[in-house]
């Protein structure tokens, strides 16, 4: 039976990559919830197009064993998080993503998803693919150049555009 996957999509998300991970889910039997990185289910992609997702992180704290995999899908606010890390869902961000890593859940994500996972402390020696514009913000992990990267049950791609070249392995180990 396939893994169960939460999926975290932060306001504004990064539409193309949030889309190529619910394709693959959808089109391979692989269940999954969305949600809001934000306060409310009502998101929208960084083109502009208006999502309802199934619900906001909040509900998801303490939910980790409900899941057998998490992926962030990173966006435009990520860039803005700094200013707004003591919003409420960006504690509970840090926090979920504290819980599934401390639980060895498959940790997936692109883009600056790395920088979240170390900001979470839950990169010491694993080898991640991330955004070359936050690279240097990797402290316990380590920051590569390749397109992405799989280190044990860490998913990562360097952004939206080489997702895919995670994707068969992702899809392949979600669906054992």
């Amino acid at each position: 039976m396939a893994k169960k996957v939460a999926v975290l999509a932060v306001n504004p998300v990064n539409g193309f990559g949030l889309f190529q991970y619910l394709e693959a889910f959808y089109e391979n039997g692989i269940p999954y919830k969305v949600f809001a990185v934000a306060d409310s289910r009502e998101i929208k992609s960084n083109s502009g197009v208006r999502l309802t997702v199934d619900d906001v992180i909040a509900s998801l704290k303490g939910r980790e064993d409900e899941f057998d995999a998490l992926v962030f899908s990173c966006g435009d606010a990520v860039p803005a998080f700094g200013q707004n890390a003591d919003k409420p869902w960006n504690v509970d961000l840090i926090e979920v993503l504290k819980a599934f890593g401390t639980k060895g859940k498959l940790m997936i994500g692109h883009c600056a998803a790395a920088m979240l996972f170390d900001m979470a402390g839950i990169t010491t020696g694993r080898k991640l693919a991330i955004h070359p514009l936050a690279k240097a913000a990797i402290k316990t992990g380590t920051a590569t150049d390749d397109d992405s990267q799989i280190d044990g049950n860490f998913f990562t791609a360097k952004d939206e555009n080489k997702v895919w070249t995670m994707m068969p392995r992702l899809v392949e180990t979600l669906k054992q």
